[in-house]
């Protein structure tokens, strides 16, 4: 993030929140499914990518979990607590281990930065522990650049 997107994200206006989580056009646009990956490597490598994550724009952020299924409503309500959703119909979600733990993708809308992004990466990992189960990653969307909604 360059210098004036932080200052504006920071003590600019805010831009409405216009990214809804059930756009047909969203693409993975940077993703980390390893544990000791920091984000701000995530994010420098989703901002070279193609599709490129675009750092002044909403994205919506999703922590792919495993718990066990007892578990999964008050993790969930939990989450809630700080905006984030279940995801309907998760997309590339890696493959459910052979354990007895279920897939759950908890997701907001949110600009991400490396920061934050390793606030709630931690903060999923405590949500996550706390009821038995495990991260697995996370991943960021972004609106297509060719696609509409």
């Amino acid at each position: 993030m360059t210098g004036a997107a932080w200052w504006r994200q920071l003590f600019g206006r805010r831009k409405k929140v216009s990214l809804s989580t059930d756009r047909t056009d969203l693409v993975v646009v940077v993703s980390s499914f390893d544990d000791v990956e920091a984000c701000s490597t995530a994010l420098d490598r989703g901002a070279a990518a193609d599709p490129a994550w675009a750092a002044d724009e909403h994205a919506v952020l999703r922590h792919h979990l495993r718990l066990p299924a007892a578990e999964i409503d008050r993790a969930v309500e939990l989450a809630a607590q700080d905006g984030y959703t279940v995801a309907a119909d998760p997309v590339d979600v890696p493959p459910v281990s052979a354990d007895e733990l279920t897939a759950v993708v908890l997701q907001r809308v949110q600009i991400l930065d490396a920061l934050h992004c390793s606030q709630e990466k931690s903060r999923m990992a405590g949500l996550a522990q706390r009821a038995g189960g495990t991260v697995v990653g996370w991943d960021a969307l972004q609106p297509s650049p060719s696609g509409g909604h």
